[in-house]
């Protein structure tokens, strides 16, 4: 992938309103136009990845062909509200592998990203570095996220597939 064009994601946000303003990642990138923010669940594209914590499947590098990916910022209070929608949606639910929060309300907390995190985690696995770092330069603690995750995230970003990915993963455990 050296001489290729490396290929800019497009980033959703399905944002319930449910968040400090104050303290919203999603909020700011939209501010940014980093990423578009969606207030109904039937407005994420089709065919987008969704980041899913519950998925079966892990994000890998063989995601790479999708163009959307899409981060819920909601309560996990009321996820549960949330979801049956999103089943009816043709959406590509990925769980993220093993990270730590860099972010000042959950640092140091695995698996505890907020959404920029989230979004620049999936960016690096799927090969996209430098919008990661781009999305991640918005905020004063961003580049600590890389910095923290260095290692896995260059290890999950040359894995082939999403059982690599979970066998990777087994090793920061």
């Amino acid at each position: 992938m050296d001489n290729q064009k490396v290929k800019k994601y497009h980033l959703h946000i399905y944002h319930a309103r449910q968040c400090d303003p104050k303290k919203c990642t999603g909020k700011k990138m939209a501010r940014f136009d980093l990423a578009r923010l969606f207030d109904k669940v039937q407005k994420i594209p089709r065919g987008s990845i969704l980041l899913d914590p519950m998925a079966e499947q892990a994000l890998s590098p063989a995601d790479r062909n999708e163009q959307n990916i899409t981060v819920l910022d909601c309560s996990w209070e009321t996820v549960e509200e949330v979801f049956p929608q999103l089943l009816r949606l043709q959406l590509k639910h990925r769980a993220l592998p093993y990270l730590v929060a860099a972010n000042p309300v959950n640092f140091g907390r695995p698996f505890k990203l907020n959404s920029v995190e989230a979004f620049a985690a999936a960016l690096y696995i799927l090969g996209n570095k430098e919008q990661a770092e781009e999305i991640l330069s918005k905020f004063n603690w961003g580049h600590t996220f890389l910095e923290v995750n260095k290692e896995p995230l260059e290890d999950y970003s040359k894995a082939k597939d999403s059982k690599d990915i979970v066998r990777i993963q087994a090793e920061y455990f």
